[in-house]
């Protein structure tokens, strides 16, 4: 057993021992003395004589007992209450039931019993207290006299008193321990609160909402059609050689920041960070459909680029003239995501080939280049202008992968537009106006200007 836990075992029986010994014996004791001086001396009656001689030894011997842990202190303190409010009431009827130990006493008793137990406990220990009465009428009758004797209301009111000064002293220890038990929680929240904010930075948020959730069963693997986002920084690798460690350490924490303050902007589950790496996971746990999905990935993506170029001005002005350019991969499709590992180690990613062929985009293409795949382009089309880079080979697939390459929000190329592109039915165009040659500028030209003419005279119906 741990030191904390046998602590907290002998601060409970600590309050256990005051609350069931020490007051519980001042009811029998205050009750064997007023048996004791209700006895008329030299005409002595024994039986009430011995009657609170024995409920004194009794108090004596059940309080040692369990003081000494010879019995279970839990599972006899009831049974001893109940023992206790019976030899009361054969106590008062013996002392033929004066007026001021009788109503003391009783108070006693039920007061004790609704602060231990409730209605249920005083009902029961009421039950005995007249099963205590009853008991001592089959044995003698009481003469029911008033009895003023100073001796036996002093000890009655001695008894009471010091019953509920006891009572007092007990709730304002008890009191005291809670108030100082909430400071030390409150304490140990603001702790637990500022170690889970550090743990949380460790995690990804779809993990850490459902443990902070108890959700740990929607963290189960299962197939989902998601964008997948892989970077990097093109030639990071032969930087760092340079760099030193805290100037390399500043630059990378800057850069991963922003970029993890974009992908959150957008929406997107941070799966990990590999050294200047990142890969991000659209439609996972907060999906808004696959359009929107993937329209977000590829959003966050043309942010990035144009973050690295501020950053690259930041960069430049603390002394790193090497331009650094982010490359980046998209795909969307099915995958396998949830946790995978062991019971010592749980990692939350995505598995599968299009997470396979996010990451061979992200390596083919070029610094500063967005390149997506069809299944992602055919879903960003009408927003976001792409040019068709053909067909690349993938490792790993037996047939090639065609591509794409962002250029930039179509409501943002304005009159500086060079790509233009628009599919429907009975017409498709794509036209890259840095591609085409100047000797076949006026072909171009002619072929739009009779389709033009063509279109115009056509009578659709």
């Amino acid at each position: 057993m741990s030191d904390n836990s046998a602590q907290k075992k002998h601060s409970a029986g600590a309050e256990v021992s005051v609350r069931q010994h020490d007051i519980r014996a001042l009811i029998c004791f205050a009750a064997a003395g007023t048996a004791i001086t209700h006895v008329n001396w030299p005409d002595a009656d024994w039986l009430l004589f011995f009657a609170g001689l024995l409920v004194g030894i009794y108090t004596v011997v059940s309080y040692f007992l369990i003081k000494r842990r010879m019995l279970s202190q839990h599972k006899t303190f009831d049974h001893f209450m109940v023992a206790d409010a019976a030899l009361v009431g054969v106590i008062l009827s013996l002392c033929d039931f004066s007026v001021l130990p009788t109503i003391m006493f009783v108070t006693m008793v039920q007061f004790n019993s609704l602060i231990n137990g409730g209605l249920h406990k005083w009902s029961i220990d009421t039950a005995a207290l007249v099963a205590g009465i009853v008991v001592s009428l089959v044995i003698r009758v009481p003469e029911w006299q008033y009895s003023s004797r100073l001796e036996i209301n002093a000890v009655s009111l001695i008894g009471i008193f010091i019953y509920f000064c006891a009572y007092a002293l007990y709730a304002y220890n008890r009191m005291r321990r809670l108030s100082e038990q909430v400071k030390k929680l409150s304490s140990e929240h603001t702790l637990y609160k500022l170690k889970t904010y550090k743990l949380a930075r460790y995690l990804p948020p779809t993990v850490w909402r459902a443990i902070s959730e108890g959700r740990e069963q929607s963290l189960t693997t299962e197939r989902k059609r998601v964008t997948v986002f892989f970077s990097d920084i093109q030639g990071f690798s032969t930087l760092a050689e340079e760099l030193e460690a805290e100037t390399l350490t500043e630059l990378l924490n800057s850069y991963l920041t922003e970029m993890a303050r974009i992908a959150a902007k957008h929406k997107g589950t941070i799966d990990k960070f590999m050294g200047d790496g990142v890969m991000v996971i659209f439609g996972d746990a907060q999906s808004e459909g696959m359009k929107l999905d993937a329209l977000r990935c590829v959003s966050m993506a043309i942010e990035m680029r144009k973050k690295m170029q501020e950053l690259q001005a930041r960069w430049y002005n603390q002394g790193i003239k090497k331009p650094m350019l982010i490359r980046m991969g998209i795909n969307t499709g099915y995958c396998t995501v949830g946790s995978f590992g062991t019971s010592q180690y749980m990692d939350y990613t995505v598995l599968g080939t299009h997470a396979n062929i996010a990451s061979r985009l992200e390596s083919a293409a070029e610094p500063g280049e967005i390149l997506i795949s069809h299944q992602t382009w055919s879903l960003v089309k009408d927003v976001v202008m792409c040019r068709d880079q053909g067909e690349i080979s993938v490792k790993g697939l037996t047939h090639p992968v065609r591509i794409y390459q962002v250029v930039d929000f179509r409501k943002d190329l304005g009159k500086g537009q060079t790509w233009f592109e628009e599919n429907m039915t009975g017409f498709s165009m794509h036209m890259d106006l840095e591609k085409i040659r100047n000797y076949d500028k006026n072909r171009v030209i002619e072929m739009l200007s009779s389709a033009a003419d063509r279109l115009k005279d056509k009578s659709i119906k």
